[in-house]
């Protein structure tokens, strides 16, 4: 599907990569980008990010077939309700969300008012890097991106989504917006979290300085991911709250059982936590098409 006109609204890493992506893949006719920033409209352009970077978010979304909101989730109510007058009548609306329950039961009704439709999606891809600088046409290949329709969600909209997605190189998966913070607390979320206090407990200046000093591969692996922008993260923790409370209960009730085990010398214990870590890890796979069980 070639879309007339596709508008990218913030161009940090994702937003960078899906312009790029959609210009490399000749999917639109034309490509803006709204950015908040002077110094943004400068670097993208200079990056050639987009046809078209501007600070006006009229022009930017004036006329497109498709908005793709790739701002902060603590923005996106905001910048739904900025581009809500300029809406072509018919436009289909998604985002890049990392939580998708509060996005859905937000952003829904204000494009709606706009004559426009909202489709929730998540793209499970990213890095570390942030900013326009870092970003590439190709992150989302081969990537599994969820989409969260509603009951209000028409078929046409549906489709434009997911057939967007597939043309950058992602595979589409339906499931609910409860369902996908459920499972993505489980393997997102919760794992920054524990990245990120890896990262707080074992670099504290409290700790020897000799302390960085062996940190080798297994901790530069394991905390990779606590690199990334803390307000993003923050922003995800709080909107995903709940769910992210209950699964660190689970997880700490788990470290507790490994502390008793370990305290009490349970050889047969010790031995099953770590042969069914490895026996998960080593049996699972990132998805893909073939590996479905559709």
């Amino acid at each position: 599907m070639r879309w007339n006109k596709i508008s990218i609204i913030g161009t940090g890493l994702l937003g960078g990569s899906l312009a790029l992506a959609i210009k490399q893949r000749q999917l639109a006719g034309t490509v803006h980008a709204f950015v908040r920033r002077e110094a943004s409209v400068v670097e993208c352009t200079k990056l050639e990010i987009a046809d078209l970077v501007t600070r006006d978010i009229r022009q930017a979304v004036d006329g497109a077939d498709l908005i793709i909101l790739c701002t902060p989730l603590g923005q996106l109510a905001e910048r739904a309700g900025d581009l809500r007058p300029f809406l072509k009548p018919g436009a289909v609306v998604t985002d890049v969300g990392s939580v998708k329950g509060p996005v859905v039961r937000d952003l829904e009704p204000i494009i709606r008012e706009g004559k426009g439709e909202f489709v929730g999606s998540h793209p499970m891809a990213g890095s570390e890097r942030a900013g326009a600088a870092a970003a590439r046409g190709d992150l989302f290949q081969s990537a599994v991106c969820l989409v969260t329709p509603t009951r209000q969600t028409s078929a046409a909209a549906l489709a434009a989504v997911e057939g967007f997605w597939q043309s950058v190189g992602a595979w589409p998966i339906r499931i609910s917006a409860e369902a996908h913070d459920d499972l993505v607390s489980r393997s997102s979320h919760l794992p920054h979290v524990v990245a990120a206090e890896l990262a707080n407990y074992i670099l504290s200046p409290a700790h020897p300085k000799e302390q960085s000093l062996v940190c080798a591969t297994g901790f530069r692996d394991t905390t990779r991911i606590a690199s990334g922008s803390p307000e993003m993260w923050r922003d995800i923790a709080l909107a995903n709250r709940a769910n992210l409370c209950r699964v660190l209960g689970v997880f700490i009730e788990d470290l507790q059982e490994f502390q008793l085990a370990l305290e009490r010398e349970d050889v047969q214990a010790i031995q099953e936590f770590f042969t069914n870590a490895k026996q998960r890890r080593d049996a699972w796979r990132p998805y893909s098409p073939a590996s479905s069980p559709e």
